[in-house]
């Protein structure tokens, strides 16, 4: 049996028909603090509203035993004591078309001093079409436009005619452990559409990041340097990260070799995150430990990418007579990325650039980012091409975040017509097609 066909027009009015629901539920989503650790009574939100659509609801709390040894998985420094995955599943009536995964991320990053933001970044207000509010953007529009999509087909009483699983996941912003255990549970489908908000564009490809912490010890003394100077640890980690911005150097330098990333200004950032030292100002520091977060190009063995950074922090500390006698110690405590590349995924690029094309009006551009995405998981490790294609956000990460209200409806229609198309679709009463 072939799946049916509905018109474009109707799904697209259907969406706009229940856009204003979608505003309301992304707006009460924004209000859930979903920081790292606090994330369960979102994931709550979310389940419940799954649940009142139909879908059968698993709702889990990641065991980081059951993931460790897996292919992707980033090293642990935070309890996963709150760290709950849900996952909604669509079950058609005869498939026969094809499967497909649609993966958004509910955790969203520290919001930085409250003074900074002109609004409560957990009230979202909405100003001039745009959403304000942390996670607005990054990424709870991406939550709001799979769900709707699929509310907007079945206003029209047509379903999927193929599995699809709705995934709202825990710690991409540190680890993408979250989605590594959906597959490690066992969820998998022929493609995978993941709408973060990096512009309605196809995303080619996309950096992998990896975190790790320098302790630097010092020599504390007098800070009147009336008995001995000693070691200033803050000073001599300085001497650590000045090494590793020069590194930062060398490996741009490589983008040249990137078919890819040739072109893009600056592919590899060495992000200086978090620095914390010293214990009190007329002593000589006696500690100081830094966070930071850097860059691999798709292809990049993460076991060479460690070895020169372990390398550089041991040559600087080498050269330092203090440091070369108490070198610092590294450890990683978060991301252990690989960079991904979107291809061999021509039929489905093909449905995103049809979909999109009927909304917008204009043909699909391409990108690469020097960020990251959970799109790694399904291209590397479960055989599964993924497509990151979302709204328009305006300072991700940053004060005053917001989501263009008018992308993340016509991304809701994008992905409604890509349902349909690479799903397939069938009627909910099957009267509809007797």
């Amino acid at each position: 049996m072939m799946p049916e066909r509905i018109a474009d027009e109707a799904i697209l009015r259907a969406v706009d028909n229940g856009f204003a629901r979608q505003v309301a539920f992304l707006a009460d989503l924004v209000r859930f603090p979903s920081q790292r650790g606090e994330e369960h009574a979102a994931q709550s939100f979310m389940a419940a509203a799954y649940e009142a659509d139909g879908y059968a609801v698993d709702m889990w709390r990641v065991d980081v035993d059951a993931i460790r040894n897996l292919p992707g998985f980033s090293p642990v420094a935070v309890s996963y004591d709150d760290a709950f995955n849900v996952v909604a599943t669509h079950t058609p009536r005869n498939a026969t078309g094809c499967s497909l995964i649609l993966n958004g991320h509910i955790d969203v990053v520290p919001t930085g001093p409250l003074d900074r933001w002109v609004r409560d970044p957990y009230d979202p207000a909405i100003e001039d079409g745009w959403m304000h509010g942390r996670g607005a953007g990054d990424m709870k529009a991406g939550l709001s436009a799979c769900l709707y999509a699929l509310a907007a087909l079945r206003s029209l009483g047509y379903q999927p005619a193929a599995n699809v699983y709705l995934q709202s996941v825990v710690e991409e912003e540190c680890t993408g452990n979250g989605a590594l255990a959906c597959l490690q549970r066992g969820y998998r489908a022929d493609a995978a559409f993941i709408p973060e908000p990096l512009e309605p564009r196809l995303m080619r490809a996309q950096v992998g990041p990896i975190w790790f912490r320098v302790e630097v010890d010092g020599d504390p003394q007098h800070a009147s340097g009336a008995f001995s100077a000693g070691a200033n640890a803050i000073e001599k980690a300085f001497l650590i990260i000045q090494a590793l911005k020069q590194l930062e150097i060398v490996w741009n330098a490589r983008k040249v070799d990137d078919k890819h990333f040739c072109d893009h200004p600056h592919p590899i950032r060495f992000n200086l995150g978090k620095i914390e030292g010293g214990e009190w100002t007329s002593s000589v520091p006696a500690r100081c430990v830094f966070e930071m977060r850097v860059a691999t190009y798709p292809g990049q063995k993460l076991e060479d990418a460690r070895a020169e950074l372990e390398a550089c922090i041991a040559d600087a500390a080498r050269a330092d007579p203090f440091l070369a006698n108490r070198p610092p110690k590294m450890t990683y405590n978060g991301f252990m990325a690989e960079g991904y590349v979107l291809e061999g995924a021509d039929e489905m690029e093909a449905v995103l650039r049809r979909s999109h094309t009927t909304v917008w009006g204009e043909a699909l551009t391409e990108h690469v980012t020097s960020a990251t995405t959970d799109a790694r998981f399904f291209g590397l490790y479960a055989d599964t091409p993924a497509i990151v294609y979302g709204p328009i956000c305006r300072m991700p990460h940053g004060y005053d975040e917001a989501v263009d209200l008018d992308s993340v409806r016509k991304v809701t229609q994008t992905i409604a017509l890509f349902i349909a198309d690479w799903c397939g679709l069938e009627p909910i009463d099957p009267e509809m097609s007797s």
